[in-house]
């Protein structure tokens, strides 16, 4: 492998995969404006190439498409692209395949799909929780390399076990997500099935959740990760939310602390985003909500640009050690967001350099 990429442009020209998609619209409308990266490149299925973008989309976006894609002719899944940086929001159909060619091609792959999440020389990353196992790319045996962020179920309980794991030990962990709607892409889940009703199924979602952040919350040796120790049980159903994924936790600590203890290391939990000032970055990323009725989607998802994790309700637990109730915006900082903050973590570390 040859690290670092090398950029001979102000803005990083990028190309979103999967482009008409939910998690690639989002990664557009995130990416205008960008004070790093630039779109320079559209991929969507075969069958629209040569299509403009705004002739092959359905734009579900709640702003107007930015004037900068809305005429750029798409490219299919099998063509040579010019960026160095691929943001992938291609379905996990066939995400595997197309990901692993861009890579070996010399590209960098910042991906949301799940395909090569737990691969083990693969980096699954939170910046602000391991930023430290982005130095597994050396080990991949790609030209370019492949990151990848995690579930978006996984993404806000693994932000609020992280520090609390560093600061007490976690040995169990007990979570039931209400998962949004959108979750699940457009159309999504049939209005009949969904609207006032919960579907207490989504497939591969509670694997997902107890495997991955015991790898995101691991040690990393420069080749590979060992996972934390603690065990999670998952319980995961869609209910009729738009947008945001709210878990109901339970923890179990080696050294249970006092609630307000527990609250303060919430609070002022940071990591290297904050540190380098990322543009993504919220300034703090978890963030404790003291109402009795809080956090809800409706009044909490869309604040901070979608970027933080909500915690309420933090109160003992008469099993476990203590329950609280978590909160996130799952397309973005559960998705698009999180994989544009692991390219801005990605640069400020050098694996992506500006050649001048």
């Amino acid at each position: 492998m040859l690290w670092p990429i090398m950029v001979k442009s102000e803005h990083i020209p990028v190309a979103v995969l999967g482009a008409t998609g939910t998690v690639g619209q989002k990664f557009i409308r995130l990416l205008d404006g960008h004070p790093l990266f630039r779109v320079h490149e559209l991929v969507a299925s075969p069958r629209n190439r040569g299509k403009s973008y705004a002739e092959a989309v359905q734009w579900h976006e709640p702003v107007a498409m930015p004037s900068t894609v809305s005429r750029m002719v798409l490219k299919g899944t099998d063509d040579t692209l010019e960026s160095p940086v691929l943001f992938s929001g291609l379905d996990s159909s066939v995400a595997s395949e197309v990901e692993t060619a861009y890579a070996t091609a010399g590209k960098l792959v910042i991906s949301n799909a799940k395909n090569h999440r737990m691969d083990s020389d693969v980096p699954l990353v939170i910046p602000e929780v391991n930023a430290d196992h982005l130095q597994l790319l050396k080990t991949q045996p790609y030209s370019g390399g492949i990151i990848t962020n995690s579930n978006c179920s996984t993404m806000f309980l693994a932000m609020v076990l992280a520090p609390l794991h560093r600061a007490f030990g976690i040995t169990d962990v007990q979570v039931t997500t209400l998962q949004a709607v959108s979750g699940a892409g457009y159309p999504g889940v049939p209005s009949m099935d969904i609207l006032g009703n919960i579907v207490p199924y989504i497939p591969d979602e509670e694997d997902k959740l107890e495997t991955e952040a015991a790898k995101i919350l691991g040690s990393c040796d420069g080749r590979t990760v060992t996972p934390a120790g603690f065990r999670v049980s998952a319980q995961c159903t869609r209910v009729p939310v738009a947008d945001g994924h709210t878990e109901t936790v339970s923890i179990r600590f080696e050294r249970s602390p006092g609630v307000d203890e527990l609250k303060r290391v919430l609070r002022e939990f940071t990591g290297p985003p904050q540190e380098y000032r990322l543009p993504s970055a919220p300034a703090h990323p978890v963030q404790v909500l003291e109402e009795p009725d809080r956090p809800q989607p409706r009044s909490d998802v869309y604040r901070e640009n979608g970027m933080v994790t909500w915690v309420g309700r933090i109160r003992p637990c008469p099993v476990f050690d203590y329950r609280m109730v978590i909160l996130g915006h799952n397309t973005v900082r559960g998705a698009a967001g999180a994989a544009i903050l692991n390219a801005e973590m990605a640069h400020a570390l050098g694996y992506i350099e500006h050649g001048g």
